[in-house]
């Protein structure tokens, strides 16, 4: 799979709800975050790349690593 910016789930800023956008386009409209992350987890699984959740205010609240990790955990 080629590499891009990971998914993101951000609130709809022309309406209500939340979208799914990878590479600058929106994969997939939501009424319920919930939907959203489930939604945007399997996309960013698919891609073997990050998922990027955000808050209604636009900030990063979470991120998970699906893909190659460039910082892997030490131990």
């Amino acid at each position: 799979m080629s590499k891009n910016n990971g998914v993101h789930t951000v609130p709809n800023s022309g309406g209500s709800g939340w979208i799914n956008e990878a590479g600058g386009r929106t994969l997939s409209h939501h009424r319920t975050q919930e939907t959203a992350i489930e939604t945007g987890r399997r996309e960013a699984i698919r891609q073997e790349t990050e998922h990027f959740i955000h808050n209604r205010e636009g900030r990063i609240r979470e991120r998970n690593s699906y893909g190659n990790d460039p910082f892997p955990p030490r131990g």
